[in-house]
């Protein structure tokens, strides 16, 4: 069933002479999350719901897709190729940060400004996962969550390694995790082929115990029914019961909103 996003406050934002619609609800610290392929579907939209009941403002930019749409393998497709070929997102490269990035750490900027707090968190979800690493440059982003960072995509040992993020824009990552206390969370699942194990494990090896990798069992016949091929952390099914790894992964995504952001 489609989600008409009646309760979000339907706003935009221009930066650099680019203007997205942006959907917003809640006060308190500003949370951006950055939906999956297909956009903003009604499951993404009840995480950002339970962004709000933390006293959290969620941050809606609408990236790609038809806001509130229910999602389906069309939908995806059709959502997929426009995002994979445009120039923001630079899907297929390596050793680069997404150009999109920088319209989302100004975003973050101006909700600081709008909504105070300590900082901003942001989460990234599939094709999005690693944009929130590509935020954490600025200053203002607190809380960056990695959900099945899918980005680049492609064969190859070096894609798999990739974590989307430029030399340049990596040193300033390391730097303040070292320095401000920067903690990154990333999830995945661990059959999930877009998703590889050696992205984490370049994550751990450049941001060392910044970095924290929540990795569920989704091999074949692993003891919670889980998919082999799952791929949405936190969207999957938002009903799990208490325990469940899915559900476990969730609270310690909202667990590290409340830690970092107040």
């Amino acid at each position: 069933m489609r989600d008409d996003l009646a309760d979000f406050d339907k706003t935009s934002f221009t930066h650099d002479g680019v203007t997205r619609t942006v959907y917003r609800q809640g006060t308190g610290p500003a949370v951006i999350v950055m939906a999956e392929i297909p956009g903003i579907t009604p499951r993404v939209a009840d995480f950002a719901r339970m962004v709000v009941e933390l006293g959290c403002t969620a941050v809606l930019p609408h990236l790609f897709g038809d806001p509130g749409k229910e999602p389906s393998i069309g939908y995806a497709m059709q959502s997929i190729g426009p995002a994979c070929v445009s120039k923001q997102f630079k899907a297929f490269a390596t050793g680069t940060t997404e150009p999109v990035s920088r319209w989302l750490r100004a975003l973050a900027a101006d909700e600081f400004a709008r909504c105070g707090g300590k900082g901003v968190g942001a989460v990234g979800m599939c094709f999005t996962g690693g944009f929130a690493l590509g935020m954490a440059v600025d200053e203002h982003l607190l809380a960056p969550v990695l959900s099945q960072p899918s980005l680049p995509i492609g064969p190859g040992k070096a894609r798999a390694r990739d974590i989307h993020l430029s030399p340049e824009d990596l040193r300033v990552v390391k730097q303040r995790c070292a320095e401000d206390d920067l903690c990154v969370l990333g999830l995945r699942f661990t059959g999930d082929r877009l998703v590889p194990a050696a992205r984490f494990e370049t994550l751990r090896r450049e941001l060392g115990d910044a970095f924290i990798g929540v990795e569920i069992d989704s091999s074949k016949g692993n003891p919670h029914g889980i998919r082999a091929m799952a791929h949405s952390v936190l969207t999957e099914d938002l009903t799990l019961e208490e325990g469940h790894p899915t559900n476990d992964a969730l609270e310690q995504v909202l667990q590290f909103f409340r830690d970092r952001l107040f």
